[in-house]
């Protein structure tokens, strides 16, 4: 008997696999060995971002296809565009992350009938990094995204009822998964190389950009010096980060370390954790906050709808930089333990890859096109 073959799924937009770094790459790491039974599957990957002897033509039984661009900033545009053509000749389905390159799919539409399925990745135009015409060009993708796919993905149900309200779409609410994060214990020589694992401290590893209101952190636990900070990010990104970290690396409780890839080192840092800051302001569900949650980490953070929503109005929450010192200095009036469990319970139950990856699957394979009206709502939301 002929096995029956398999759906081709193209996965577009991430900067590629093995991860690095980054949401959307961590999503497709984990996808790809959680769908690759149930799909023929090819990722588009940054040829800028793997070098030449380090580019695999296979991955986890995934074929791998380059793009010799960079997968964010404004090449992002042509790299998804360059990769969604590329799709539509070799996948019957494609998974778009962001909405960059979907100023493309009203001409995709006109010749082609291969579903779409786009996750918008937040209220990008929203962002305070982008300037006026970057945000003008991002509210209108999204807005080309919810009305010529045939799914629309979100990874929380604010945005969902955002889209719902504004595009006249029910959407699919499909958050993360933080089952890869391991606790681990720190070793002597690990103590030895970070010697404020010995005592208690705050841990935050983030992007270094406004939003995720970094300068707050600094400002309150530069107040603090009972217990020190530690933050992992790209500091040399940008005018931002720069500044920060030649203001507040005098401070010798204040940690500030250039980004770590190593996964066992990142998760030996966060995992020792007194408590997790998270300060992100934009977006849905992010990836840091939940995988602190999953380590059972108490969590402080920033005091959004989105944050509220990720960690069931089970963390401490704090909106500016005298609430967020305030809140530090009586952090042992606080049940610290039972907050931890709490959102640990709820990750282990939410945030999952096989439950990530069963939504995708379902969605790509069984759903159909959801009624998208002709004209645009106007309707305000989020």
């Amino acid at each position: 008997m002929q096995q029956k073959s398999l759906s081709k799924l193209g996965i577009i937009g991430s900067v590629g696999v093995p991860a690095r770094y980054g949401g959307f790459e961590t999503l497709v790491h984990y996808l790809v060995p959680n769908l690759r039974k149930r799909f023929d599957l090819t990722i588009y990957c940054s040829g800028k971002a793997y070098k030449k002897e380090e580019r695999l033509s296979n991955w986890m039984g995934a074929k791998l296809h380059y793009i010799p661009l960079q997968a964010n900033g404004i090449q992002s545009i042509l790299y998804d565009v360059w990769s969604i053509i590329h799709a539509i000749r070799n996948c019957d389905v494609l998974l778009i992350l962001g909405v960059s390159g979907c100023l493309f799919l009203p001409i995709m539409k006109l010749f082609s009938k291969k579903k779409v399925i786009v996750n918008i990745d937040g209220l990008e135009w929203r962002r305070p990094k982008w300037g006026k015409f970057a945000k003008a060009f991002l509210r209108w993708s999204e807005k080309l995204a919810c009305t010529y796919a045939d799914e629309i993905v979100t990874d929380n149900r604010i945005l969902k009822e955002y889209v719902n309200i504004r595009y006249g779409i029910e959407g699919n609410l499909v958050e993360y998964g933080a089952d890869h994060v391991k606790k681990l214990r720190a070793s002597l020589k690990d103590q030895n190389t970070y010697p404020f694992l010995k005592d208690k401290y705050a841990f935050k590893v983030a992007r270094i950009e406004p939003e995720n209101n970094i300068h707050l952190i600094l400002k309150a636990f530069s107040q603090i010096p009972e217990l020190p900070l530690v933050i992992v990010g790209n500091w040399e990104h940008s005018a931002y980060g720069k500044k920060l970290k030649a203001a507040y690396q005098r401070f010798e409780h204040l940690h500030l370390f250039d980004p770590i890839y190593e996964a066992s080192k990142l998760n030996v840092l966060r995992s020792n954790a007194y408590v997790y800051v998270h300060g992100h302001s934009a977006g849905g569900t992010n990836p840091s906050l939940v995988e602190a949650m999953y380590l059972g980490l108490p969590v402080i953070a920033y005091d959004v709808i989105y944050n509220r929503v990720t960690t069931n109005n089970q963390s401490l929450f704090f909106s500016n930089a005298k609430d967020l010192r305030k809140t530090v200095l009586n952090i042992e009036q606080y049940p610290l333990k039972d907050i931890a469990k709490d959102l640990k319970r709820y990750a282990y139950k939410y945030y999952t890859w096989k439950r990530v990856s069963l939504r995708y699957a379902n969605i790509a394979e069984g759903a159909e096109r959801v009624f998208i009206p002709k004209r645009i709502k106007s309707a305000k939301a989020v």
